[in-house]
Formats: structure tokens, sequence, C-alpha cells
């Protein structure tokens, strides 16, 4: 990613301007390709300590990915099973049952994508973060409240992450904390990373009158598994990144730590949530997706897929987001109770695309794919019964018979000339769209699908003769 100083500049106005408007003491800023950082912003306001990249923030419920990290190390490793009832592996969970008497059982899965229809708990998890061990198993054995029936709908839960931490720690035989910090922390080098605020950390804050007053920072306990990490800019970068780095699917050495399938897993909705809508003046935008395991994933009509999740607890607020098909990556760590980080990350990725400096999404088009297409456009310039025989399976002829089919080809050939191909565009790996022009340099369309079989065919194709 080449970024001129005066985009560089424009990046630091922007996060300059966001402690201004929301009243922050500081707010710190990286951009990222992979896993490292091509630009940090960062500002404080004129009594504050301007921060780095290595001052550690609390980063909250972006937690969350690390926890669900953790239940799928264990998942890999045959200690448990997304669909197993909660009750299995943690028996202090007996008396968390759905609203219902149909209410299906409540498992593993239900609590990673938020499906488990519990209520909404915010202000009130917040203040319980360093609960202890007798506090969570009364909370345990009373049982929860339900907004929804569980596996119907998104309702977001961090009653749900602190059960996910007792499991974790019941399967595991190690504290929650241990267990993150062994299988995740340590081999993946995020060394400023961890439980407890370390020397240099970030003050939290609240606002008072014009001012700002200092928070209490809670220890983190039995809710550690929603929010209780502290990290920073630096440490994120690798974390978004080795995320990211799970696509595409590929044959190359994978990791010893978590399996890219497993990190892909992480990043599929699992839980949809209603489509955002909204417009500035840029047009109109739509954001449609839900949650996956411990992140947000969702389509934005400008950017393509995103991947985020925020951050908040008194004294703190923070977002990380990035485009896992560019591998582009924000974070945004602020020391202001419930601070809205998610505008400095989107702002910045919003600024890359007005000045077109996002990295392209790599086109990669199979080769069977890839064969079948020149080879389609080539019958269509020049048919040949044997050609279209080894060419389409057997419903082609079925469907629309292939003496129409040479007809018609023909009639194309005379009329306008040889199609030439221009590009081919892979929908999915049996699946393209051809960009094609005749000899008026009209651009077309063909449209292709091959069959669901280990040396495929063509199944069905569809020219677009429609002219702008």
């Amino acid at each position: 990613m080449d970024l001129t100083a005066d985009l560089r500049a424009l990046i630091d106005d922007f996060t300059a301007a966001l402690i201004v408007e929301h009243r922050l003491p500081s707010l710190v800023l990286g951009l990222a390709v992979g896993s490292d950082l091509v630009h940090v912003s960062s500002v404080a306001s004129p009594s504050q300590p301007t921060p780095t990249e290595r001052t550690p923030y609390r980063i909250a419920s972006m937690t969350k990915s690390f926890t669900a990290a953790a239940v799928l190390v264990l998942r890999d490793r045959g200690r448990l099973r997304l669909d197993d009832r909660i009750a299995e592996l943690a028996p202090e969970l007996a008396g968390v049952a759905g609203p219902t008497r149909d209410s299906p059982p409540i498992s593993v899965r239900h609590l990673l994508s938020m499906g488990g229809g519990l209520a909404g708990d915010d202000p009130w998890a917040d203040r319980l973060l360093q609960a202890d061990q007798a506090t969570m198993d009364v909370l345990f054995s009373d049982g929860v409240r339900f907004g929804l029936t569980p596996g119907h709908g998104f309702l977001y839960s961090n009653f749900g992450y602190a059960m996910l931490g007792r499991i974790i720690t019941n399967v595991s035989g190690m504290s929650f904390q241990d267990f993150v910090t062994a299988e995740l922390l340590s081999p993946l080098a995020l060394a400023h990373t961890g439980w407890h605020p370390p020397a240099g950390s970030a003050t939290a804050h609240r606002t008072v009158d014009d001012g700002w007053g200092e928070e209490p920072v809670l220890d983190d306990g039995g809710f550690a598994a929603m929010g209780g990490l502290w990290s920073t800019v630096a440490d994120l970068a690798r974390w978004c990144g080795w995320l990211a780095h799970a696509f595409p699917p590929r044959d190359d050495p994978d990791s010893p730590i978590l399996s890219r399938a497993s990190r892909r897993e992480m990043q599929h909705v699992v839980t949809a949530w209603a489509p955002l809508l909204s417009a500035d003046d840029a047009g109109p935008r739509v954001m449609a997706g839900g949650y996956g395991f411990g992140l947000n994933v969702y389509t934005d009509s400008r950017l393509g897929t995103v991947v985020e999740h925020s951050g908040g607890l008194p004294g703190f607020g923070s977002n990380m987001r990035w485009l896992p098909d560019r591998q582009v990556s924000v974070i945004a760590l602020a020391n202001l109770r419930y601070a809205p980080a998610r505008l400095a990350t989107q702002g910045v990725l919003d600024l890359l695309a007005a000045h077109d400096l996002l990295p392209p999404v790599p086109v990669s088009v199979p080769d069977d794919l890839q064969r079948c297409a020149q080879a389609l456009v080539g019958l269509l310039n020049d048919w040949s019964s044997d050609q279209a025989a080894d060419l389409f399976s057997f419903n082609v002829d079925l469907d629309d018979d292939l003496a129409t089919r040479r007809q018609a080809a023909a009639q194309r050939l005379t009329d306008h000339g040889p199609l030439t191909i221009t590009g081919i565009t892979a929908l999915n790996a049996t699946e393209a769209d051809v960009a094609l022009a005749d000899s008026r340099a009209v651009p077309l369309t063909l449209s292709l699908m091959l069959s669901p079989q280990p040396q495929p065919r063509i199944q069905w194709y569809e020219l677009d003769e429609t002219v702008a």
C-alpha cells in the first residue's frame, strides 16, 4: 500500500478531529497490511500523555475473539463439540435453560454466535468483570432471563461469553486466562497483550463536566472471557493479520496454533442481525451480515467483506476492523468510557476507498474454469460437434438441443464476427462471468456453470446480448 504524505496527513487530521469532536483524552490508531503496521496516528488532548502503538489499553469486548479462538482450539483437539450442551461441559450451568418448554438445549455454538437468546446485558456485565468464582457460581445457579428463544435471532450477551470462559476452564483443566495465554498469546508472540495493566498503560477516564475524571479499573475475573484483555495497536495488528491470513483457502502449510479453516469459521455469519442502511455525501450504504464466533461479519456495499469488533468498558473504547479479501486492518484504542472508536476505523477505510488506495481483491480463476471458458468461446466462434460433445454435460442437449445452439452461434458469427475474451471473473470455483467483445467492440457477458463432477463439463451457459 503506497500511502502518500498527503494521505498520511489526512488520516492524522481525521484522527485529531475525533479527539476534539468526542472529547477523548487520547486515541491511537494503526493501519496494517497483513500483520505489518504501515501508519500510526497518535493524538492526545493537551493535558494527557501521547500514546504510541505500544501503549496498552483495555480492549474490552474485543477479547471475545480470543475466547472464540480458544474454544475452537479445544474443539479441534477433540475436547468438545460446538453442538454440545453447555451443561454437559459445565454442570454448574444446568440451570441455564430456555424460556419455554420447547426451547432447544443451549449449545456452545449458541453462545459463541450470540444466538443463545440471553438478555442483553452490557451495563450489568461491565460492572461484574472481576467477579470471583463464588459469585459466578451463584449467578450460574440462579439461571438467566431470556430476551429471545435460543436459536431464534441475534442478541448480544456478555454473560454467555462468561459461560464460555467457565467451559474453557473446565474442559482444559486450566484457568481461562492461563489457557488463552498459553495457547494463543504466547505462541503468537503477543508479548504486550495480557490480563493486567502493565506499566505505562493508558489511564481510564470518564467525562466529568467539561473535563475528565479517572475511572476505577476492574480486575479480570469471572467475566474475563467477555472483556478482560489489555493490548496494544502493535499486538492487535498481528492478531488481525493472523485472522485475516486465513483467507483465501489454499494448500500452504497450516498454523499449528489454530487452523486456517477454524479461523475462517470464526469469520462467517452464524447468527444474522438486521441490515444497516445509511446514506451520506457518497450516497447510500448497506451493511448486511451478522455475528460469527467472537466477531461481527458483514458485506459493506462500498468495501466488500468486513470483519470487526468493538470494545467498551468503563474507562475505555476500542475497535478493530479488517477486510479479509484485501488483508488490510485498522485498530483504534481510546481511554474514555465507551469511546466510539468504531468511527475511527470505519473512517480510515472509507478514506482509503475514496482515494482508491485499498489493495485490490486478488483475482483467481481455477484452471478448470478458465479452460472451459476458453473452450466455450472457441466453440461459439467455430462450432464442432465433437468438441461440443466433449465440452458439455448431457443435460445441455436436453435443455436446448445442440443443433439449435449451433445455428444460433453460426448466425451470431455471421452478424457480428468472432467473440474475444477480455476478462474472466470467477463467482466461485465452478461458475464464472466471461467478459467478451465482438467485431463491434461491444462489451458482452458470457455466464457459465460447471457440472459437479471430478472432471467437470459445462452444464449451463448464457450469452447476454444486452447492449447498454
